[in-house]
């Protein structure tokens, strides 16, 4: 059988005259694609039973149209030999003639164009699983396709056949890497090894660890000048050499911007932050590219390098970015059975004087439902100020200003509160804050009506190695804050420690299943618990903490039976994030804790909640709804709880 590779060239069918029979050795470049980045292979191997050249970009996309001109429905079965159970089911579900044998082709051209383009497709997912003397063949009403004419005209509904044989799984035999101009002394490739097996998607990333090692060390243009493969159909082994082009070596130049609009290019220049004659460094582009999504100002940013050196032999750096709405606005809601509905509301502008300036302008009111009059409700309402680069790419410069009326069971609390900080990003996964606040507060407790002006300097660090911001699969979190805070108004002087840290882990086993683990201890040192303000003492319980229990009910009480808060706590959480269909998982939990009436975190009593939860992903991150029970439930607490909110848990 032979068939045309993608440059329209045929490949043979039976080894060269002057080769050894079995033995067939093509020389072919892997192309990088300078754009997208796309690598084409063609690898024409003779063979007893030799395969046609095949895309190692696997399955090209359907062109699917809304309205099919001559549309021709056809059936489609599939047949497999010499195939483990998995390379079979592989098979099957690369083929788009199966996946699409419900919907009709444009003719019977568009037929014949669909099983050319699947035989295609399969070859290059026998090569992926390293099977470089199978077969792939498919008939059309039982006629060969290599032996149909393109004016073929199929009447009815056609029948298509797919059948393959397998074939012996090849192995990595001679391996060489070197440069086309002798710049790269020959080196040991990592991602092929000798021996095992030939899988191509194996040379892909060879070439991608080649090309991204090159321009690590300096040479923007590097890229793959040539791929060799020799097949031996005999040894069932792959010969491959690959050789890399470096290109010059180059410091880098002049950044450049496009797109920009509302947004200051000088601001963005200044923002990307590469230096003119800094080495030339893909990681800086990396983190250019990063700082300025950071921004949430554009839809889409991209740093790259120019196609040419500049006249000064440097790399020129091109930022082209499309920018966002500046003005945005949206509604939330929270429920929970213990603690009632809530909903809230913002508006928000992101590039207030043209610098990436955000201002947000939000309010909230909740316990609807669980209190007994408007005057009972919870209402918030806040602005936010932030502007990027403040004195340094790396710093931010934040203010707040809060107002708010809370009922809770423990105090009933009226707050206007007020600050400003700098957030650093020491580096892109560290972050370090440090602000001045006031709060002014009047608080009632069952027994006191007091009055606090809290004048305080929280001090955060965080430290984000997860791998996904909204909902993580792998990685950890850790933060600590320290809070020194007196009390202008009266006399308590104390400092407020919390240390909390998570950590997520998916098993290649069981890649939909997400294991989730969360631990935090908090204490209040410096006076004691009754100089301290009701709404700074530690609480726990509710959907962002001991799930089960409802909010603030876990912790000292009063003979009243109202919660009193405490100086120190101690929580934790186990979560089974499964996921069970693309939008779809369930979450079995269980949370425990406690909360201390001393500044040393208790241990000892500890109350636990377990549950279980449903999430549906969203752009904005999963909704949650969560269910909990307390499992050492003690009398007059809810038997049960619902929580409802976006994004996970923690």
């Amino acid at each position: 059988m032979s068939a045309k590779d993608m440059t329209g060239k045929v490949c043979p069918a039976q080894p060269p005259p002057n080769e050894a029979a079995g033995f067939s050795r093509v020389r072919r470049a892997l192309r990088i694609l300078s754009k997208s980045t796309a690598i084409a292979v063609a690898l024409s191997l003779s063979a007893p039973a030799p395969v046609s050249a095949f895309d190692l970009f696997g399955k090209s996309d359907e062109v699917e149209t809304a309205d099919i001109a001559d549309p021709l429905f056809y059936t489609a079965s599939f047949s497999g030999t010499g195939l483990s159970e998995d390379d079979e089911a592989a098979l099957r579900d690369a083929s788009a003639l199966l996946a699409d044998s419900e919907k009709p082709v444009s003719g019977s051209l568009g037929l014949i164009t669909k099983a050319t383009s699947d035989r295609d497709n399969l070859v290059g997912k026998l090569y992926e699983q390293a099977r470089y003397g199978g077969l792939v063949e498919i008939r059309i009403n039982g006629t060969p396709l290599e032996s149909i004419e393109p004016t073929t005209t199929f009447t009815g509904k056609p029948q298509v056949s797919i059948r393959i044989e397998g074939g012996e799984v090849f192995r990595f035999g001679r391996v060489e890497v070197r440069s086309d101009d002798g710049s790269m002394p020959p080196q040991q490739a990592q991602e092929i090894v000798s021996g095992q097996p030939a899988f191509s998607t194996a040379i892909l990333a060879e070439q991608d660890r080649l090309v991204s090692q090159m321009k690590a060390e300096g040479y923007p243009y590097a890229e793959m000048a040539d791929s060799i493969v020799e097949a031996d159909h005999n040894s069932k082994q792959l010969d491959v050499t690959l050789v890399v082009h470096a290109g010059p070596m180059a410091d880098m130049g002049l950044t450049t911007v496009s797109g920009a609009q509302d947004v200051d290019p000088e601001f963005i220049r200044e923002q990307a932050g590469i230096e003119p004659g800094r080495p030339y460094s893909p990681e800086a582009l990396a983190e250019a590219e990063k700082r300025l999504r950071d921004l949430e100002v554009f839809d889409s940013v991209a740093v790259r390098e120019g196609d040419t050196l500049d006249e000064s032999g440097r790399v020129p750096i091109e930022v082209e970015v499309q920018e966002r709405k500046q003005r945005y606005f949206g509604v939330g809601a929270t429920y929970s059975n213990a603690d009632g509905a809530g909903i809230e509301g913002y508006w928000g502008h992101r590039n207030l004087f043209g610098r990436a300036e955000k201002l947000r302008v939000e309010g909230s009111v909740s316990r609807i439902g669980e209190a007994d009059s408007f005057e009972n409700l919870n209402y918030s309402t806040a602005i936010l100020f932030e502007k990027p680069a403040f004195y340094g790419i790396k710093n931010t410069f934040t203010a707040n200003l809060r107002g708010v009326q809370e009922f809770t069971d423990a105090y009933k609390r009226r707050s206007l509160r007020g600050g400003f900080g700098v957030r650093r990003e020491i580096d892109k996964r560290q972050t370090l804050t440090a602000a001045l606040d006031m709060d002014w507060s009047r608080i009632t407790e069952p027994a006191k009506e007091s009055e606090h002006l809290i004048a305080s300097i929280p001090l955060e660090y965080s430290y984000d190695a997860s791998d996904n911001k909204l909902d993580p699969s792998e990685g950890y979190r850790f933060s600590a804050l320290l809070e020194p805070a007196t009390d202008l108004a009266g006399s308590a002087s104390f400092v407020k420690v919390r240390v909390t840290a998570s950590a997520y882990y998916t098993p290649d086993a069981a890649d939909n299943v997400t294991l989730a683990a969360r631990a935090s201890v908090g204490s209040i040192m410096g006076a004691d618990r009754s100089a301290i303000p009701a709404d700074r003492r530690f609480y726990a319980g509710g959907g962002g903490s001991i799930r089960g229990f409802a909010y603030q009910a876990v912790g000292p009480k009063n003979a009243a039976g109202k919660p009193t808060g405490g100086l120190s706590v101690v929580e934790a959480s186990l979560e089974a994030r499964i996921k069970v269909a693309d939008k779809f998982g369930i979450v079995p939990f269980v949370d425990f804790g406690n909360v201390g009436t001393s500044s040393t975190p208790d241990f000892t009593d500890l109350r636990m909640g377990a549950g279980v939860g449903i999430r549906y992903v969203t752009p904005f991150g999963p909704l949650r709804l969560d269910v909990g029970v307390p499992i050492n439930r003690r009398k007059g607490e809810d038997s049960w709880a619902i929580y409802a909110g976006i994004g996970q848990a923690f």
